[in-house]
């Protein structure tokens, strides 16, 4: 599925816009199209699909998408279905958008955060004893490794935190700002 044009599927044209959307946000996320582009056809369709059907809605090869569902269900986000009376596999989206999104963000966070916290780490330990290492240098990595440290760690209680919570937090937005400035001139003029 390429463009929109392509009138070889049923799927509505708002479906086939989706895919074709998720598909080019999933590029420039890092993710391969075809992946983004099958996740979002499973996500939007009401019923399983088998990976036969998820080819010819597409237009992609049948190893690129039995590659593609592999992917997927390695970040945990689709899942495969058995279908009574059909010896094929067919598969499903997770739907539940916080799920998705926390799994997502799991998965993220363990193929980029943490190796980039582990390499920093030992690139500050390598400038420790490195008597030719500018102490500029040193600094510049330490900070970026307290920083990914940091973002770390706020995704760890983030995610621990209920659903209701969170749901809050991101109601509040810019107003969880304004508190907390409010706070620090408080307590600011207390000083």
């Amino acid at each position: 599925m390429t463009e929109t044009t392509d009138k070889k599927d049923s799927a509505p044209e708002a479906v086939r816009r989706f895919v074709l959307e998720w598909g080019n946000l999933g590029e420039r996320w890092g993710v391969n199209r075809s992946v983004s582009q099958i996740h979002a056809l499973l996500y939007a369709s009401k019923h399983p699909l088998a990976a036969e059907d998820i080819a010819d809605t597409l237009g992609i090869a049948r190893s690129n998408v039995s590659n593609s569902l592999r992917e997927l269900q390695t970040w945990n986000i689709i899942r495969s279905v058995p279908i009574l009376g059909d010896r094929r596999t067919f598969y499903a989206a997770e739907t539940d958008l916080w799920i998705l999104v926390s799994r997502i963000a799991a998965g993220r966070k363990a193929r980029e955060l943490d190796p980039a916290a582990a390499a920093l780490r030992e690139c500050v330990e390598m400038s420790r004893v490195d008597k030719s290492m500018d102490p500029v240098v040193q600094l510049r990595l330490r900070e970026m490794l307290e920083f990914i440290e940091r973002i770390s760690r706020w995704y760890d209680q983030m995610i621990a935190l209920p659903r209701a919570t969170i749901a809050t937090l991101m109601k509040l937005g810019g107003g969880i700002a304004r508190l907390l400035d409010r706070g620090g001139k408080k307590n600011r003029d207390l000083l």
